[in-house]
């Protein structure tokens, strides 16, 4: 089926303010609206905001000048409900919506003549690229807030000022100038009213707004990505249909099939879905709180379902204390490093705060082989540091051939082997090494 075209009566005016300069704000907000969009905001790719965007909108489109932010709003009740499968459809009908909205942006300025592109708002994304560097071509959410659409909650989702954070994000690169480009909003609709702290099934957000990323990333995306992966790996190591059963829920099978079929199912969201702020919503929470709370916090709470959690991790000590109604559901770590680069970046996302309570260590790790590098990990007060190269006096140093130390990490290689190899060495008491491996259960 063709991509419907724009009425071209719909916005009127020309392309750009004048001769070959810039393209026209107003216009090009007006071809937004009409293409669809809630609203739309315009950056310059060199805003300061976006520094860590630039090169990857480089790799994906050389000719990036500018970026075009578009929202598109969401049915509330649909992302309330506590049957996830409606909320579920109104993200997936959502999202492409928004995919189908730029296309039809993108459209238009080709046959105007300009050099432009749309990645998708979330999948396909760059699957090569998994445990390597990033999938997405580019992040939606910090350039929805340099165009003036939004800041970011406690629950890291962009909130709009008036649609609240029922929204869903895509963007447009341009290869020319706007005669006209946003600025961030003075202020942040986020309340700080910490009900998305209260619903959130695995206590990932904390009071004090800290974001434990492995323990969102482990419940509500184990049909996305690493999840799937570990399912299809206990098919692997199941060795027979009456074994899999053993290790697999039939209900918890017959949802894989759904996301198949059907696009990939978050298991929570509940962070969005709680959320009472933008202009729309705000004055109605703030007028009943106790309603509020009753309607849309409580039955996510009460909700009899299974949790994902990593066994040792901070989200398995939270629901058995906060939700015992709950099942938990132990699997296996999927957020694998396959470079020590991305391994040294990513331990921030895996460390556990309440694994590591009560340790005060410093760690000297050297790297050789394939891979060198020299880093030092500190933990305090429930803290995680990491910087490059060796600093400080270490309780353990360890050197170790990075390929043997990523395969002990994923499970493939013994510790003991590498050990008795000489390919990972350690200088200092071993049980510096076992309180470390705590704050990073897989």
């Amino acid at each position: 089926m063709s991509e419907p075209t724009l009425n071209q009566k719909a916005f009127a005016g020309p392309a750009r303010a004048a001769g070959n300069g810039p393209l026209d704000a107003g216009w090009l907000r007006q071809l937004c609206l009409a293409a669809g969009a809630d609203d739309v905001g315009f950056v310059e790719v060199e805003r300061p905001a976006l520094a860590g965007e630039r090169a990857h909108l480089a790799a994906a489109f050389p000719r990036t000048r500018s970026l075009i932010s578009v929202v598109l709003r969401m049915n509330r009740d649909n992302v309330r409900s506590p049957a996830r499968s409606v909320a579920n459809s109104e993200f997936h009908h959502t999202g492409d919506a928004v995919d189908h909205v730029a296309r039809r942006i993108t459209a238009r300025l080709e046959r105007e003549g300009i050099r432009v592109m749309n990645p998708p708002m979330a999948f396909p994304m760059e699957a090569d690229k998994w445990t390597t560097e990033r999938m997405w071509v580019v992040s939606h959410k910090p350039v929805a807030v340099a165009a003036g659409l939004g800041h970011m909650g406690i629950h890291r989702n962009v909130i709009h000022p008036r649609f609240g954070n029922f929204i869903l994000l895509g963007t447009i690169l341009v290869g020319e100038e706007i005669s006209q480009y946003a600025q961030p909003l003075d202020y942040n609709p986020c309340v700080e009213c910490k009900l998305c702290v209260a619903a959130c099934p695995v206590g990932a957000i904390s009071p004090e707004g800290a974001f434990n990323f492995s323990a969102c990333y482990t419940h509500n995306y184990q049909e996305f990505m690493g999840g799937f992966a570990n399912w299809v790996e206990t098919i692997a190591d199941s060795r027979s249909g009456k074994d899999y059963r053993r290790r697999v829920p039939e209900s918890e099978t017959i949802s894989k099939w759904q996301s198949l079929a059907y696009g990939p199912n978050y298991k929570a969201a509940y962070c969005m879905a709680v959320c009472p702020a933008g202009e729309d919503l705000i004055g109605i929470y703030r007028a009943n709180k106790k309603e509020h709370l009753e309607e849309f916090v409580k039955p996510l709470q009460a909700k009899r379902e299974p949790i994902y959690v990593i066994r040792g991790s901070d989200a398995e000590t939270f629901v058995k204390r906060r939700h015992p109604h709950k099942t938990v559901r132990y699997v296996r770590g999927s957020l694998r490093a396959r470079s020590i680069a991305n391994l040294l970046r990513g331990m921030a996302l895996t460390f556990q705060p309440g694994a590591a309570k009560g340790l005060e260590a410093v760690y000297h790790f050297t790297f050789t082989g394939a891979e060198t590098a020299e880093a030092t990990v500190t933990i305090k007060e429930g803290k995680l540091r990491v910087q490059p190269g060796l600093t400080g006096e270490p309780n353990l140093r360890m050197t170790a051939d990075a390929a043997t130390w990523l395969g002990f990490l994923a499970q493939e290689k013994s510790l003991l082997w590498a050990l008795l190899t000489r390919r990972i060495r350690l200088k200092g008491n071993p049980k510096w090494l076992r309180a470390f491996g705590k704050c990073f259960p897989t």
